[in-house]
């Protein structure tokens, strides 16, 4: 195992790939510390420890703890994850995808960028449900978790965490092309 390390450090290539890897897991987990604004840390928080064990402690290991932080990256890479699936469900029943698909290189850069589309669109549905949500909740204590709620603070969220899944879903494009794995 150590003679596996060793080979690392000797091929350039390799190590830079690892290291550009690791450096963008860092700035995911970075980023998984910045708060979506207008959200009472410390009442969701409370909240969540209540809930420890029920489907919203499922849901929060499932964002990696970002969602009991509420932080921007909360809805982590779900939704490109079910643009994908989406759309490749429908390659199967519209017949203009499953041409694309067939045309190689060229029709799969023409499905990744209708995907990318889809992601942002079940980000902006997901960020806005939860952002309703989140104006229903309230710490044991009695405290709100969203002090001002309303339609400017559902809009707010809704665009924060849809950038958060935008920007990991660029991260995960450069992982692929300069790091390791997909």
């Amino acid at each position: 195992m150590i003679g596996g390390f060793e080979n690392i450090s000797k091929i350039p290539e390799l190590r830079k790939k690892i290291l550009f890897t690791l450096m963008m897991l860092a700035v995911y987990r970075i980023g998984c510390h910045i708060p979506t604004p207008g959200v009472d840390g410390s009442a969701l928080s409370a909240f969540f420890n209540a809930r420890q064990g029920t489907l919203f402690g499922l849901f929060d290991m499932f964002s990696g703890g970002a969602l009991k932080k509420m932080s921007v990256m909360a809805l982590g890479i779900m939704p490109y994850i079910s643009a994908s699936i989406i759309l490749e469900l429908m390659t199967v029943v519209v017949p203009r995808l499953e041409r694309l698909r067939k045309e190689g290189e060229q029709g799969q850069k023409k499905i990744t960028e209708y995907t990318r589309y889809g992601t942002v669109f079940l980000s902006m549905i997901q960020g806005f449900g939860i952002a309703v949500g989140l104006e229903n909740m309230t710490s044991p204590g009695g405290v709100l978790v969203v002090p001002a709620p309303g339609m400017s603070f559902k809009i707010l969220t809704m665009i924060t965490l849809t950038a958060g899944t935008s920007f990991l879903m660029w991260l995960g494009e450069q992982v692929t092309e300069r790091g390791i794995g997909n």
